[in-house]
């Protein structure tokens, strides 16, 4: 969700909803990797039932990423999302149902914000290419070293987006994935595995909390099902409490910010491309064997326990001497509700709303205050009471003025803050500071020192340097030419103090000061304050907004044809007399099909992945909907600092318009276009030893073509209807592999079949309650936790794992000195420990937790053969390669577990190849796709 700064925020407020994960890592024996075994009880000593992937969040990363090197072709991205959804599998381990959900197609609602992004994206990476080519000239024309440009095609993150080629090998590759780990993968024994694919209508999150409301609605559902999610997002967080399951995780990647991202021209760390002046590459290592690694740290995940956020928000939100009786569950729905005035994906924030200013504490209080006055709570199972919402409305109205000139204040203070800081480093800054061999080095570095070379040429290069500077300093109009020499140039007229800070943007609406409703009016909108009913207009657009918002995360789309018709938000003083504007959306409405919304969403510079007719419409200038795709368009900052945090002033697109356009070219689509172009549906997967697969696999021996209930209690109470699938997954049938490196599956267990969400009739209301028989979870804040600082006053310190009383194990001196010598010194590179379990944890296949008085013992063998004795047939991209003559022996406990585990080289290790994967027997790489 669009909510800058809200996970930050929530983070620091409520710091003990995070958990570090606790991450079992491979072991390694002669150089392949033994998989790891997901069927043992979870390290982080807990144990979850359901795991839902929101997928794009693993897509972008997997197929562009910032912080590594990214994959050469499509091949290589798809072996990179099966290594991280494995990663996630192993740190979680759900027990009952893994759900994947890809993005379909969006709502219109949600089609505006894709709709920027992707312009701004296709204008950002062109400025950039131009701004790139720009600098490469002017450094090789000043004589400066870059290597030579590389000639590759640009990786089009556009085409993540249903309707593409792109998104269809997607879900063929991930069908593969699951037919492999059903087969192959003990931790998969017993799952139920849904896919629903970018086929399939809905955000991925979305198409997750619809399917978790629908089984919540069935007599057989577990009130105390265990579910963990998986993606960033902010409105993740809304959407698990929306749920008001008692038992809701969230896991995410750990934010880490300002990672070192090497520059874009002389691909060297510590410089972007802006301030590159083309320097000859300094030596990487004792013998430059870094030189084209880049230095690369294992992304870490962390928890989100929405049950200690539920503690939180139960001793903030608990409120007495009310008129009626305090619910609990409906206060949680009111904040939910509060935060959206903050921002989403589908509304602009209220000018006066600010995350980082305190905007949710402030409605909070605000809400606190008033709600004795209206008699009752904002929202009931995703439906707003209009009259009370205006009460809390206008009240932050009245503060508006006071906001606005408060935030002037601040900005003014922190400018002059900045101003003096760099006055204070420029006063500070040494006059030289050595480099090379005698450079400073930070404390702390545990690298090898180097021996000094040539001291004496070194000593004569500083004291040549420092004779340069003195010569210089002395003439204010002196600088170095080309050769070194100094050279007598014009003076340039010296700016004020702040010279070095970057240009303000122009605020023509001044909130700070009188009349800023009417500048924003007509700067904004281009009307005049005064037209009371173009403001009324607006602000009903807006309530509508939340309405269905509100909606949408707790019942369903309402309406698949609203938006939001304007690029900016009202004033929380405006919202007078709302609560007698209607909030109904017409029922009925229809998702747009893949290809239509690729219409709606992409600019003209992502047309490649249309169909030739349908992309000429966005570039002939004959075309009736060619205003739709401007080549360029403003972008207003609204008092931002930055391009990316303005408004992308893109005009909105007609559907009728579209609609119309469309038709004369829907006869040119071919039937592999048009297959691409129609909705789909979601498959259930499971493996040999699930109880349902004997159900499904009688379906297609009968053939049966009617749709069948699934009988809950072969399921772990999951219903739904079952059809027949045209391209399913049988037993003893071969399964193709989509990657040309990986092979196929001869010996097939797993079988596939569609399956559709229990349905309900369109006026139906999903109770926004905690369910009978659900059990609260054992209260996890201590007194200690409901302060900013804990453990006698020290700063808070993440918890590792969900036991909280768990005890670190203590390494001496001589364990740090025995890691110190196993630790690679060069470049601080971390060594084999780095991400090793901690000792003694109950990941670690080597140590068990210390009794009291007892000695740490290695148990090297006990735990060779996993828990569980069942096996599946060895996966065929994980065979053993057979040793050659002239190999080194194993040693002796090597050749145990090698002969021990079945599961011997892991998914990542193999016979060479990309990402090390086997290659086929045969040579197949000519069905390879180029991006």
């Amino acid at each position: 969700m669009g909510v800058p700064a809200f996970f930050r925020w929530l983070s620091r407020k409520y710091p003990s909803i995070i958990v570090n994960c606790v991450e079992e890592k491979a072991k390694e024996c002669n150089g392949v990797k033994a998989p790891i075994d997901t069927s043992r009880p979870n390290p982080n000593e807990v144990e979850f039932d359901n795991l839902y992937l929101d997928m794009n969040g693993i897509i972008h990363p997997c197929t562009h990423p910032e912080d590594k090197p990214a994959p050469k072709n499509e091949d290589e991205m798809m072996v990179a999302i099966f290594e991280y959804i494995d990663r996630i599998f192993n740190i979680v381990r759900p027990r009952r149902l893994l759900y994947m959900a890809i993005d379909g197609v969006a709502p219109r609602a949600k089609m505006n914000q894709q709709r920027s992004r992707r312009f701004r994206a296709s204008k950002e990476g062109m400025e950039a290419a131009e701004e790139k080519q720009k600098i490469r000239q002017e450094i090789l024309a000043k004589g400066g070293i870059l290597p030579p440009e590389e000639v590759k095609e640009r990786f089009d993150s556009n085409c993540i987006t249903p309707g593409t080629e792109f998104m269809d090998n997607l879900a063929k590759c991930l069908r593969y994935y699951i037919a492999d780990r059903l087969n192959s993968d003990p931790g998969w024994k017993n799952l139920t595995v849904i896919l629903s694919d970018a086929s399939a209508p809905g955000e991925g999150e979305h198409k997750i909390m619809d399917y978790i409301r629908r089984q919540r609605a069935q007599p057989n559902h577990d009130p105390n099902t265990h579910h963990c999610l998986c993606g960033a997002d902010a409105d993740l967080i809304m959407l698990g409490l929306a749920t008001h399951e008692p038992n809701f995780t969230i896991i995410r990647e750990e934010f880490k910010p300002n990672k070192p991202k090497p520059c874009g021209l002389c691909n060297q760390m510590g410089h972007e491309v802006k301030d590159c002046q083309g320097l000859p590459r300094e030596k990487q290592g004792k013998h430059d064997q870094f030189a084209d690694s880049l230095p690369f740290a294992e992304q870490e995940f962390i928890f989100i326990r929405l049950c200690v956020l539920r503690e939180y928000l139960e001793r903030e939100l608990t409120m007495a001497s009310l008129p009626f009786a305090f619910d609990f569950e409906r206060s949680v729905d009111d904040w939910v509700f509060m935060c959206f005035f903050v921002g989403n994906d589908f509304l602009p924030h209220l000018p006066s709303l600010e995350i980082r200013e305190g905007a949710i504490d402030r409605l909070v209080n605000i809400y606190k205050n008033v709600v004795h006055k209206t008699g009752g709570y904002l929202t009931e199972s995703g439906f707003v009471n209009l009259q009370r919402v205006q009460m809390i409305m206008l009240a932050v109205g009245e503060v508006e003025d006071s906001i606005f000139k408060k935030r002037k204040d601040d900005d003014d203070n922190f400018k002059r803050r900045q101003k003096e800081k760099r006055k204070r480093m420029k006063r500070d800054q040494p006059s030289y500071i050595p480099g090379g061999q005698f450079s400073p080095q930070a404390l702390g570095n545990r690298s090898s020192p180097q021996a000094i070379s040539n001291p004496r040429q070194a000593a004569f290069e500083m004291r040549m340097h420092d004779r340069q500077n003195s010569t210089t300093s002395s003439s204010p109009n002196t600088s170095l030419s080309s050769d070194g020499s100094p050279s007598l140039v014009g003076g340039i007229k010296r700016k004020a103090d702040d010279s070095d800070s970057e240009p303000e943007p122009e605020d023509n609406i001044r909130l700070w000061e009188t009349g800023w409703k009417q500048r924003y009016y007509k700067n904004k909108f281009d009307v005049d304050a005064s037209d009371e009913k173009f403001r009324r207009k607006v602000v009903q657009s807006y309530v509508e907004g939340l309405c269905w918002v509100l909606r949408y995360y707790y019942q369903g789309c309402a309406s698949w044809n609203w938006y939001y018709p304007f690029h900016y938000a009202p004033f929380a003083s405006d919202f007078e007399g709302i609560a007698d504007m209607p909030s109904d959306f017409e029922k009925g409405s229809k998702p747009f099909k893949p290809l239509e919304q690729l219409m709606g969403v992409f600019p003209a510079a992502s047309g490649n992945f249309l169909p030739p007719t349908w992309r000429k419409l966005m570039t002939d200038p004959e075309s009736s909907i060619i205003d739709f795709y401007p080549e360029d368009f403003a972008i207003d900052l609204n008092g931002k600092k930055y391009a990316w945090q303005g408004v992308a002033l893109l005009p909105f697109v007609d559907e009728r318009r579209l609609r119309a356009a469309l038709e004369e070219v829907y006869p040119d689509l071919t039937p592999e276009e048009s297959r691409r172009n129609s909705l789909g549906g979601d498959v259930l997967f499971v493996g040999k030893h699930h109880p349902l697969c004997d159900f499904v696999v009688e379906q297609y021996k009968t053939k049966n073509t009617e749709p069948v209930d699934i009988p809950p209690e072969l399921c772990h109470g999951i219903q739904g209807k079952l059809t027949l699938n045209d391209n399913a997954v049988l037993p003893d049938q071969t399964v193709e592999s989509p990657v040309p490196m990986l092979r196929d599956l001869a010996q097939n267990s797993a079988v596939s079949i569609s399956f559709k969400d229990p349905q309900f009739d369109e006026d139906f209301v999903f109770k926004a309650v905690v369910l009978p028989g659900a059990k609260r979870p054992a209260p996890v804040l201590k007194p200690g936790d409901w302060e900013k600082t804990n453990n006698d006053g020290r700063p808070w310190r993440p918890q590792l794992g969900f036991n909280r009383d768990r005890k670190p194990v203590h390494l001496d001196q001589s364990a740090f000195r025995t890691l110190g010598h196993t630790m690679p010194r060069e470049r601080g590179m971390p060594g084999m420990y780095a991400n090793a379990v901690p000792l003694g944890t109950y990941g670690s296949p080597y140590a068990r937790p210390l009794l009291s008085g007892q000695q740490q013992i290695p148990k090297l063998l006990s735990n060779l053969r996993p828990q569980e004795s069942w096996r599946g047939p060895t996966p065929l991209f994980q065979q053993t390669p057979q040793r050659t003559a002239g190999a080194a022996p194993l040693l002796a406990w090597n050749r145990m577990l090698q002969s021990q585990n079945q599961y011997q080289p892991s998914q990542y290790q193999g016979l060479g190849g990309p990402m090390n994967y086997p290659q086929r027997p045969e040579d197949r790489m000519d069905r390879g796709r180029q991006v």
